[in-house]
């Protein structure tokens, strides 16, 4: 892996550059640049998410990343799965990006359609999440409207955090008792049947989940795009051609005017790259 985007200056020390001014000492800026697999650690510092008192972060409750990888032609997904358009280095940035969220967001038709499963506490991030005060894994939060849910998944049966589900105040009585029996965490975030988008951040924030990723699918990314709520999209691009009919990495109806995102970092592996964009 490489950086391709921001190189840091280069680091010359000074007796270094006095005593080899044409061969000065490699610096920070040659060892991103190496093609090398970089460490779980260096990976955690490069997306870190904004400090609470970072004035990117004014006005915000929460943070809210979304983590998606797109072929090359704009297709989400292969044969309903994004699986096969991953990799060995999208895998270890998955890893990372799980590592330092507080909860992970995500609608119920991928829970369906990719088989999640509960979030793992890993040792590498163990010590990390610990001074940050989170718990040893993040929460799984699945947006559902009819909590039309499968209860013995293990995603509900063996959590090492309790999983949520963000849901509407009309979400059928009956299905709300039943996920609680299950031991899930039901959360109310929209008046009707549905989640209101623009509530999720507020509504887990007060849970003290601040540090928030989406993983998707498209049309509750669309929905996040579309209510103001996405504050990061770290995309992977991968070297793959799917061509088909597979959806976008967002769905849903079209923004009146398309909403700009900085580029604040590209990562390189094998042909994928790692964009990093914030909200502008």
């Amino acid at each position: 892996m490489r950086r391709l985007f921001p190189l840091p200056a280069p680091h010359v020390p000074a007796r270094a550059a006095e005593e080899h001014p044409a061969h000065p000492a490699p610096g920070p800026a040659a060892a991103e640049a190496a093609d090398r697999e970089w460490t779980p650690d260096e990976l955690a510092d490069a997306y870190a998410y904004p400090a609470a008192d970072d004035p990117v972060r004014a006005g915000r409750t929460g943070w809210l990343r979304a983590n998606m990888v797109s072929s090359l032609d704009g297709a989400a997904h292969h044969d309903g799965r994004s699986q096969p358009l991953s990799g060995a280095a999208d895998m270890r940035i998955f890893g990372v990006l799980r590592g330092l969220a507080d909860a992970v967001v995500v609608g119920a038709e991928t829970v369906r359609q990719e088989g999640y499963r509960p979030a793992r506490a890993r040792a590498v991030f163990a010590a990390r999440r610990a001074a940050a005060g989170q718990a040893p894994a993040p929460a799984i939060a699945v947006v559902s409207a009819g909590l039309e849910l499968d209860l013995t998944l293990p995603l509900f049966t063996e959590p090492l955090t309790p999983t949520l589900v963000l849901t509407g105040t009309g979400a059928p009585p009956d299905r709300v008792r039943a996920v609680r029996e299950a031991g899930a965490q039901v959360l109310f975030a929209g008046e009707g049947t549905g989640v209101d988008p623009a509530r999720v951040t507020a509504v887990l924030a007060e849970r003290g989940h601040t540090r928030l990723l989406t993983e998707g699918g498209p049309s509750l990314l669309g929905q996040f795009a579309a209510a103001g709520a996405l504050d990061e999209l770290c995309l992977s691009l991968a070297p793959f051609v799917a061509a088909g009919d597979a959806q976008r990495i967002a769905g849903g109806p079209a923004l009146p005017v398309p909403e700009r995102f900085a580029l604040v970092s590209v990562l390189e592996e094998a042909g994928f790259l790692f964009t990093r964009y914030r909200r502008s």
